[in-house]
């Protein structure tokens, strides 16, 4: 997710910024650690959230295959790397910074996230990518009225609702259940995850009786320990719905990745 939303504070690092990440970091394909460091390197190649670079002594011994191939990214030139673990190749796995790239890049490897089975800082797993040191997400409860329409349907009415405050993205609404209304909402097998909430339990789509809206709410049950107040509790796109706080009708928010 990393579309900025009008009215909201931004992210403030600039692409091709580097930093020290002073957490351990891990990396584990087939239950094997194939990253090991606490010496990495943020390092932002976009807008909004950065990616990890590892000292190259801090991955396994022989889990990398040069692919004779360089590319220039947006930090410098890099040689393009296949991954070797779990009994088999994946190609196009990881880029080997050139003696070009700014800040202690040189010699470090920006790893393809999905080239990876699961991602941890100190001993807690990190989803999507890495969180960034910069984004600030609070979980705050808030008594304002929440109303939740979408083709003139009223979805939900809540007297109060858990707001979730993060920098970049849209404020979200999270409902209690008891003020939504289930009769219009079916599941769907639809699973998102985010490095600051975890993993998403259930996602509704919607039926206004005008339309069937895909995807239009959803659910953390066991989002991360900072999120804890968001369990359980429902929350509509709102990009997608139109949205009333305490009466006033809210502008759609840019939608987010």
């Amino acid at each position: 997710m990393t579309d900025t939303a009008p009215g909201h504070p931004r992210p403030i690092a600039p692409v091709g910024h580097v930093e020290p990440v002073p957490r351990r970091i891990r990396a584990f394909v087939g239950g094997r650690a194939v990253i090991d460091t606490v010496r990495a390197r943020y390092v932002w190649e976009w807008a909004g959230y950065p990616q990890y670079s590892i000292p190259l002594d801090d991955v396994a011994e022989g889990a990398l295959l040069d692919e004779d191939h360089v590319e220039r990214l947006t930090p410098g030139t890099a040689r393009r790397q296949a991954l070797l673990a779990g009994g088999r190749s994946r190609p196009a796995a990881a880029w080997l910074w050139g003696d070009d790239a700014p800040d202690g890049l040189a010699g470090t490897v920006r790893f393809e996230w999905d080239a990876l089975d699961a991602w941890f800082e100190e001993d807690e797993e990190v989803f999507v990518h890495p969180r960034s040191p910069y984004t600030r997400v609070d979980a705050l409860r808030s008594n304002r009225v929440v109303r939740v329409e979408r083709d003139g349907v009223v979805l939900a009415d809540a007297p109060s609702s858990v707001m979730v405050f993060e920098t970049g993205l849209p404020t979200r609404c999270y409902l209690d259940r008891t003020h939504v209304d289930f009769t219009r909402m079916t599941p769907t097998d639809t699973v998102t995850a985010c490095p600051y909430k975890g993993r998403t339990s259930t996602y509704w789509s919607v039926d206004t009786g005008a339309a069937t809206h895909q995807d239009l709410a959803w659910s953390y049950d066991f989002p991360t320990r900072q999120l804890t107040p968001i369990a359980g509790l429902v929350c509509f796109y709102n990009e997608r719905v139109d949205m009333y706080i305490d009466g006033t009708p809210q502008p759609r928010a840019v939608p987010a990745h």
